[in-house]
C-alpha cells in the first residue's frame, strides 16, 4: 500500500493579532523615517492577511503576558537572540505536542502505534530537541526513532513528508509522526529595512502535524496518498531568500525578486515535475506571501479560485513557515466537496531558492483497498516528471 497521510492536526498560540495591531505598533516606533512608514503601510495593506497568532502575549493589544518581554508600552524592545531562543525552548514544545495529539486523533491512531518521529523547525534551536521532547510529552515508546529537520525554512514540510514516505517504504508497518512548529514572531524587530518590514507583515506562529503510514491496517480514515516527490534548485535567488542568526534574533532576507523568480520559473518546474497542469486537479501552494501566490497563479495561467485554500490560510493565519502547508492540506483533506481520486500538486519554496514538490491523491476510506492495488500508483520514493494556552485555529 502507498504511504498516506492518515490525519493532520494543528495548534496555534492563544494570542491572535490583527494586521492593524501589528502595523500600528511598528509604525509607532522611534527612528522610522517617512519612506519606511510608507513601505510599512504598503506592505501590511498588500499582505492579504487579516489575523495571525503569536506566543508573545506581550505583542497583543493589552501588551501583557507571560514569557519573553518584547515591548514597554508602545516601545518595541530588542531582546537578545539568546532570550528569544529561550522563549522558543519554553513555548514550542507544547505546540508540537498539541498538534501531534490532534493529528493522532484525526487519524484514529494510538500513540502506542507510533514508530518514528520527524520534527521540523527553523525558528529556534536546542538539544535535547523537539523530537526528544515530543516523545516525552506524548508518552511515546522510548524505542521510537527520531529525526529533526532544522533551519530548512518554509519548504521543510515537504522533505519531512518525503522522509516519512521513505521510512514506510523500508518498513511497511511503520507509523511516522511528522510535526512542524514555527515561532516566527520571536524574531520581530523594528527596522527601516524594506525586507525586514515585509517579513514583519507576513510571518506568524503555529504548529501542524501529520500521521503517515503505509500499513493497510489503517483503513478507516480519509487520506492523502503520497505519490511522489521532487526538488528543484533555481539558478537565482541564493541571496534573495535567506535566514541567518543575528545578535538580536534571526534575520530574514526576503527581497522583491523572490516572487519574480517564482513567476519566471514556476511553469518550467511544473512541466518538469508534473508534466504540466493538465494532470493536476487541485493546488496546495505554500503562501510565502500574497505576491508569491499571485505569481504562481499567473505563471501557470490558473483559474482565480485554484489557490483558494492557500489564500484562506494566509488570510487567517499568515505565513507560519514550514507548518503552513500542513494547515492547507488539513483543510483540503476535510473538505467534503473534494472527490475521491483528486490529484493535488503541492509546492513550497525555501531558501536557495529551492522548490519542493509532491504529488498527492485524495482517497476516501471505501476506496483505499482498491487504490492500494491499482497499477498506476507511483511509489513514494519516485520522482514524478512557559506553556501557552492553545486555541482552536
Amino acid at each position: 500500500m502507498t504511504a498516506s497521510i492518515l490525519g493532520i492536526g494543528t495548534a496555534v498560540p492563544a494570542t491572535r493579532l490583527t494586521q492593524d495591531e501589528v502595523r500600528d505598533l511598528l509604525a509607532a516606533q522611534p527612528g522610522l523615517d517617512r519612506r519606511a512608514r510608507r513601505i510599512l503601510d504598503a506592505a501590511f495593506d498588500a499582505a492579504a492577511i487579516d489575523t495571525r497568532h503569536t506566543v508573545l502575549g506581550d505583542l497583543g493589544a493589552l501588551g501583557a503576558g507571560d514569557g519573553l518581554r518584547v515591548r514597554d508600552g508602545a516601545l518595541l524592545l530588542s531582546p537578545s537572540t539568546g532570550a528569544r531562543n529561550d522563549e522558543f525552548r519554553r513555548s514550542a514544545p507544547p505546540l508540537f505536542a498539541a498538534a501531534a495529539r490532534d493529528a493522532l486523533a484525526a487519524a484514529g491512531v494510538s500513540r502506542d502505534a507510533v514508530t518514528h518521529v520527524v520534527t521540523v523547525s527553523c525558528t529556534g534551536v536546542f538539544a535535547p530537541g523537539p523530537d526528544y521532547l515530543l516523545v516525552r510529552d506524548l508518552g511515546l515508546s522510548s524505542s521510537v526513532e527520531r529525526d529533526h529537520l532544522g533551519f530548512v525554512g518554509c519548504a521543510a514540510a515537504v522533505p519531512a513528508l518525503r522522509m516519512a514516505a521513505r521510512i514506510t517504504r523500508s518498513d511497511p508497518a511503520a507509523v511516522v509522526l511528522v510535526a512542524a512548529a514555527e515561532l516566527c514572531s520571536l524574531h520581530i524587530t523594528s527596522s527601516d529595512d524594506p525586507e525586514q518590514i515585509v517579513a514583519a507583515s507576513i510571518f506568524a506562529d503555529g504548529a501542524a502535524a501529520a500521521v503517515v503510514s503505509a500499513d493497510p491496517a489503517y483503513t478507516a480514515a480519509r487520506r492523502l496518498e503520497l505519490g511522489g516527490f521532487a526538488t528543484r534548485l533555481s539558478d537565482e535567488g541564493e541571496r534573495d531568500m535567506t535566514w541567518t542568526a543575528g545578535d538580536a534574533g534571526f534575520e530574514m532576507t526576503l527581497t522583491a525578486e523572490v516572487p519574480r523568480i517564482v513567476g519566471r520559473e514556476i511553469a518550467g518546474v511544473v512541466d518538469d515535475v508534473y508534466g504540466g497542469t493538465s494532470d493536476v486537479d487541485a493546488w496546495a501552494v505554500h503562501p510565502g506571501g500574497r505576491s508569491i501566490l499571485d505569481r504562481v497563479e499567473s505563471g501557470l495561467d490558473l483559474d482565480p479560485t485554484a489557490l483558494a485554500a492557500s489564500r484562506e490560510v494566509l488570510r487567517t493565519h499568515g505565513n507560519m513557515s514550514s507548518a503552513t502547508l500542513l494547515f492547507i492540506l488539513r483543510d483540503m483533506l476535510a473538505d467534503p466537496a473534494r472527490p475521491d481520486g483528486q490529484r493535488i500538486a503541492t509546492l513550497a519554496f525555501g531558501p536557495g531558492l529551492t522548490v519542493e514538490a509532491a504529488r498527492l491523491v485524495l482517497r476516501d476510506a471505501a476506496d483505499t483497498a482498491a487504490a492500494a492495488s491499482a497499477d498506476d500508483v507511483v511509489p513514494a520514493d519516485d520522482v514524478v516528471p512557559g506553556t501557552p494556552v492553545l486555541v482552536a485555529p
